[in-house]
């Protein structure tokens, strides 16, 4: 994988809600804690009122994610008027802004779909993108915000315009030593990134509607807070951290031939039989979304599912006391030691095509759970 890079990320769009309750109704609509406070309580996640933005979510009612986004304060609004910034999945964009418009009832506000030309989203990592604009400051026209989701994931740009070089904030400021040796890299190269870190992006890996957000990791990447107020959906989420009982997660995995030996850690490289050609059927492309992963020589319920990938690697909805060695905490009168319960030795497998193995070609598929999600 690109060690560090700045990419532009077309998979992303942005939304303009601005207005006298523009604060208030997203407020009331997202996971994250939007109203700043001078001094956040003890145990308050830092980032979650920083002055740049924030990262968090959209649910149903019954607490499913609808949207996964980032909100940003908008710094070109005038002094007084609340304005933000709403990144999206770009698939979900236009269905987003439809649904605030729904939502906002008798609220002052206005809501607009962004073209690429008027903003655009970038993601800067590794090399000096480490003090990459640390504060959150606003330079000729970018947002600088650092992204929580995991240790090491690197920043989000958001640049005024829609340019294909690289945001001006890292060749016009201070910031450009910080980044020196960032090469401009394609979108790809991030998703790899994003994958090896085991961080799920956008509603064809958040499965829109389907997807909890304990599941999908929002809960440790600083995604939902817990000591604020209510929002849509807040109901289910809030009993699932109280319970401490979350059965499966979005887990990065590495998927690997019948013949090779089973891996011991995560990496990646663009085939998944090594030397083998470049063709989708030998990446996980080949691999359609939602195929159920099986245990191999034995019959049961699914162990998971898989969600999308690139090369060797990408995500999964993994079942934890199935597929993994961490054990779910378990509910009065479960047993300790399920039957099923996972051992080092166990192996899993995905069809390219089908769910049984004569309906197309079957391939090894192991998960790992990173550091900071144990």
């Amino acid at each position: 994988p690109v060690p560090s890079g700045l990419a532009a990320l077309s998979s992303r769009r942005l939304i303009s809600v601005s207005g006298p309750d523009a604060a208030r109704y997203l407020q009331g609509v997202i996971t994250a804690n939007i109203l700043a406070s001078p001094s956040p309580s003890p145990g308050q996640q830092p980032h979650q009122n920083a002055a740049a933005g924030f990262y968090g979510a959209f649910l149903t009612a019954t607490g499913r994610v609808l949207h996964d986004v980032f909100i940003y304060r908008d710094t070109s609004r005038p002094d007084g008027d609340d304005g933000f910034l709403v990144e999206v999945d770009a698939a979900e964009a236009e269905r987003l802004e439809k649904h605030i418009r729904r939502y906002k009832l008798r609220a002052k506000f206005d809501v607009r779909l962004l073209d690429p030309a008027e903003r655009r989203v970038w993601h800067a990592w590794g090399g000096g993108s480490g003090i990459l604009l640390s504060g959150g400051n606003d330079h000729a026209g970018t947002i600088a915000l650092q992204d929580s989701r995991a240790p090491g994931l690197g920043y989000r740009l958001v640049t005024a315009g829609g340019s294909e070089s690289p945001p001006e904030v890292v060749e016009s400021t201070a910031a450009a030593a910080a980044t020196d040796g960032l090469a401009v890299v394609d979108e790809h190269a991030y998703t790899v990134w994003r994958y090896l870190h085991g961080v799920a992006e956008g509603q064809g890996e958040m499965l829109r509607e389907h997807a909890l957000p304990h599941e999908s990791n929002l809960d440790v990447m600083g995604g939902v807070d817990f000591r604020k107020g209510c929002y849509v959906g807040q109901e289910l989420t809030i009993r699932t951290e109280h319970r401490g009982v979350v059965r499966k997660r979005i887990l990065p995995c590495v998927l690997y031939d019948s013949s090779d030996n089973i891996p011991q850690q995560l990496s990646y490289r663009p085939t998944i039989t090594a030397g083998g050609p470049g063709e989708e059927d030998n990446t996980a492309s080949a691999v359609l979304a939602e195929t159920s992963i099986g245990r191999v020589g034995k019959r049961g319920r699914s162990a998971g599912k898989w969600l999308r990938g690139a090369g060797n690697v990408g995500l999964a909805l993994c079942r934890l006391e199935t597929m993994t060695d961490v054990a779910p905490l378990l509910l009065p009168g479960e047993m300790a030691a399920a039957p099923g319960a996972f051992t080092p030795e166990d192996e899993f497998v995905v069809s390219t095509t089908g769910e049984e193995e004569e309906d197309g070609r079957t391939l090894r598929i192991k998960a790992f759970v990173p550091d900071w999600l144990r």
